[in-house]
């Protein structure tokens, strides 16, 4: 370490007069220092004040850019350093380089890059502010060759990660470059062209995570970048499906741009592209084409438009699917499209594979996500149908005792859904569901929600209705009677929650007279 000291100290004098032998000397000494202790090595060049005499090293004439560009990629792998690299004005210089014939240099320009912007939101923003997404966009058209390509956008991935800098890249053009590649490259097979096009359209689609990039290539469903999207749809490529899909999900951020697709037949190409992937069907594409068709259900003129176009009939067909991803998406989708839909919802509340399937979901321990949501359509297909009918077909296949279960779920807006509709099945069909209910508890739990401080005022007050709604079964009338229910409830009624006080007026009134 001492030598490294006596080689940076040199290095300021070498930097400053160009001795070229003895530059390369001192930089080969500091690439073989990083590579024995990169992080030491690093804060004593941080601390040497070097970074700031760099930024000269790396002109396109000093024959020593391509060791200057490596060992800033080296340093820049400490989080620590990246923004002391952005400080010292490091990067329009390695913009520049990136202009390079020589293919070393290239390497090293792009990994410095590369790693100051890696992960790093604060040097993210700090790149926004220079030019470097116009530099890029202009140094990428006038690229033929495929390494160099590839080296400039593994640049722009992680810098496209900030909203900011994804503005930019489309105001400079970006995305034309890359719907012409698409173009290009789309009925390729040589491996290269492949990869190419891969790394394109994903680059699209993250351009498209943004709101304000992604509104400017909207368009109001008019911009020629949208309607290119759409064309990728149809493709017989999967990874242009994919791209089609994933960029539909991404502009049905809104409830405009929705309508407008919906209105303009995006949801029956959608629903070509999922038929096309029934059997042995691509998973990333099946979850793709399923979020985009989640999201434009979203808006409530919507649904019934979807709903009468099939779209449940082809969500339908992924209930075999074994893989967690496509039976997350599958759920989110029928719940978005049944709400407040009381035919619809009555329809797939009765269909019993529909219901069988969300049982074994609601045990699918290994996946919260597909269990969560599993719960949450059971307990909507009977808050929007409020149908007998459906109620029947849900204790019939066992699923009550999923939404008591539900009804301790940490999460409050679950509570609430499962309490609402167990208060359904109370006033609608005590008589079919009074044993599962009784042998999952349920009593108990609502004894334990109203006892509990910490319960939402929600949730106190919809246990409250579910108590006076299960008085009309004898047995669980009994399970109230033997918990002194009317302890906690006469308690609530000064709570400070006014509903929740009024309830609990009611519910008192209702035990007393019921005792």
């Amino acid at each position: 370490m001492d030598s490294l000291s006596d080689t940076l100290k040199k290095l300021k004098i070498t930097a400053v007069d160009r001795t070229e032998d003895s530059l390369e000397g001192c930089l080969d000494c500091l690439l073989q220092a990083l590579a024995q202790n990169n992080t030491e090595t690093s804060e004593k060049i941080q601390a040497s004040g070097i970074l700031q005499l760099f930024a000269s090293l790396l002109t396109p004439q000093s024959s020593c850019k391509a060791k200057v560009a490596n060992i800033i990629a080296e340093v820049a792998k400490n989080e620590f350093m990246r923004i002391p690299c952005v400080d010292a004005g490091l990067i329009s210089p390695l913009v520049q380089l990136l202009n390079s014939k020589d293919q070393e240099v290239l390497l090293q320009t792009g990994r410095a890059l590369g790693n100051i912007c890696y992960d790093s939101q604060s040097s993210k923003e700090q790149f926004a502010s220079t030019n470097i997404a116009e530099e890029l966009v202009k140094l990428f058209k006038k690229q033929i060759e495929h390494d160099k390509r590839e080296m400039i956008f593994e640049v722009l991935a992680p810098l496209a990660e900030n909203d900011a800098i994804k503005l930019q890249l489309v105001e400079a053009g970006l995305v034309e470059c890359l719907l012409e590649i698409v173009q290009q490259k789309v009925d390729s097979d040589k491996e290269d062209d492949i990869t190419e096009l891969k790394t394109g359209s994903d680059l699209m689609v993250l351009l498209l995570l943004g709101d304000e990039s992604m509104q400017k290539l909207f368009e109001g469903g008019k911009g020629s970048v949208f309607q290119r999207v759409l064309s990728w749809i149809p493709s017989n490529n999967h990874q242009l499906q994919l791209a089609g899909a994933l960029a539909i999900a991404n502009f049905a951020r809104n409830d405009g741009n929705c309508i407008h697709m919906v209105d303009n037949g995006i949801v029956e190409k959608l629903m070509d592209l999922l038929d096309r992937h029934v059997e042995d069907g691509n998973v990333t594409v099946q979850h793709a084409a399923l979020s985009a068709l989640r999201n434009l259900a979203i808006p409530v003129i919507n649904k019934a438009k979807m709903l009468s176009a099939g779209v449940t009939e082809t969500v339908l067909k992924f209930l075999k699917s074994e893989m967690p991803p496509v039976q997350f998406k599958l759920l989110g989708t029928l719940r978005m499209l049944i709400d407040a839909q009381a035919e619809a919802a009555e329809q797939l509340g009765k269909n019993v594979k529909l219901v069988e399937r969300l049982v074994e979901w609601c045990e699918a321990k290994d996946h919260a996500g597909v269990m969560g949501e599993s719960n949450r359509l059971l307990s909507a297909l009977i808050r929007h149908s409020k149908s007998k009918d459906v109620i029947k077909t849900i204790v019939q296949s066992g699923g009550i005792k999923h939404l008591v279960t539900m009804a301790t779920s940490e999460h409050v807006i679950m509570q609430n859904e499962a309490l609402v509709a167990l208060a359904l099945i109370a006033a609608l069909e005590l008589g079919t569901a009074e044993k599962d209910l009784e042998s999952a508890k349920l009593v108990q739990i609502l004894h334990r929600l109203l006892a509990d401080e910490r319960s939402a005022p929600e949730i106190k007050y919809n246990s409250m209705v579910l108590i006076c709604a299960l008085m009309g079964s004898e047995s669980l009338h009994k399970e109230v009677q033997d918990l002194a229910f009317l302890d906690v409830v006469s308690k609530l009624r000064s709570h400070e929650n006014k509903s929740v006080a009024q309830q609990a007026s009611l519910t008192e009134q209702r035990l007393t007279v019921e005792s």
